[in-house]
């Protein structure tokens, strides 16, 4: 499986945390910036994420900012994504499970690099259960159509 990750200038040191222990549970990681600590613009680097994941250049996506909030939002403007904030493990695995969330968020100044890990383990390692969860999901879709 392959994760595309990326983070404006408040969330380079815990993306390089998070790509390092992705890594080591074996999955494949592109990195798509920034690396600079100069200031950036988080939807630059929440859409690079989520066209990664439209593209199928990556199975799922992780985009990272100062609280995980703004660069949700502008995930969630891109049409097919359904991006989630998460700075617990529980709505984590939910997020897969009920919502198959194909977007993680979090923020590096609300979550520190053990609980970020333990937040993707979760998601990563949760299944979608469908039934029920897709006939929501395809509401969702139906909304997002509408514009």
């Amino acid at each position: 499986m392959k994760i595309a990750i990326g983070n404006d200038h408040s969330a380079v040191d815990l993306r390089e945390e998070i790509t390092k222990h992705l890594r080591e549970r074996g999955f494949e990681v592109e990195e798509v910036g920034t690396f600079s600590r100069e200031s950036s613009n988080y939807p630059e680097w929440g859409e690079k994420v989520c066209r990664k994941v439209l593209a199928k250049e990556a199975d799922l996506g992780i985009a990272i900012c100062g609280t995980g909030v703004g660069i949700s939002i502008a995930c969630n403007k891109v049409k097919g994504i359904r991006a989630v904030c998460c700075s617990e493990p529980y709505s984590a695995r939910l997020s897969r499970q009920h919502n198959n969330a194909n977007v993680l968020c979090f923020g590096a100044r609300v979550v520190g690099a053990e609980l970020a890990k333990m937040i993707v383990d979760e998601w990563l390692d949760a299944e979608f259960q469908g039934g029920r969860h897709q006939t929501r999901i395809d509401m969702i879709t139906e909304i997002e159509n509408k514009g």
